[in-house]
C-alpha cells in the first residue's frame, strides 16, 4: 500500500501514466488521463477529487476494489466505477472504457 495519504497532488503528477490492474489472468493497463477536485474539505480532512482513467474496451473491468500498481505509488487499492466508453476522435484505437474513482 501507499505509505502517505492518499491525495490529489500524489495523482496529479502522475496524469498520464499508466497503472496494472490484475484482471483475471491478465493484467490490464489503465491511464489516469483527469484529476478534479470538487466540493470543499470538511474540517481538518482532505479536498474531496475524482480520478479518470481510461483502459481497453474490453475486458471491462467491474465496479469493486482493484488492486492497482504504479512504479512510483507503488501497490494500491481503489474501488473503480466503469462509466462509459470514451472515442476518439479519428483514432479507433483511442476507444476504450472510462473508470473513475472518488475520494470522500
Amino acid at each position: 500500500m501507499m505509505a502517505e495519504p492518499i491525495d490529489q497532488e500524489a495523482f496529479a503528477v502522475h496524469i498520464g501514466d499508466a497503472f496494472a490492474v490484475a484482471a483475471g489472468e491478465r493484467t490490464v493497463a489503465l491511464q489516469l488521463v483527469e484529476v478534479k477536485k470538487f466540493g470543499s474539505a470538511a474540517g481538518a480532512g482532505r479536498q474531496p477529487f475524482s480520478l479518470l482513467f481510461l483502459g481497453p474496451a474490453a475486458p471491462v473491468l467491474p465496479q469493486r476494489i482493484h488492486p492497482l500498481r504504479h512504479p512510483e505509488l507503488g501497490a494500491l487499492e481503489i474501488f473503480l466505477v466503469p462509466i462509459g466508453g470514451a472515442v476518439g476522435p479519428a483514432d479507433p484505437e483511442a476507444r476504450g472504457m472510462r473508470y473513475e474513482a472518488i475520494f470522500n
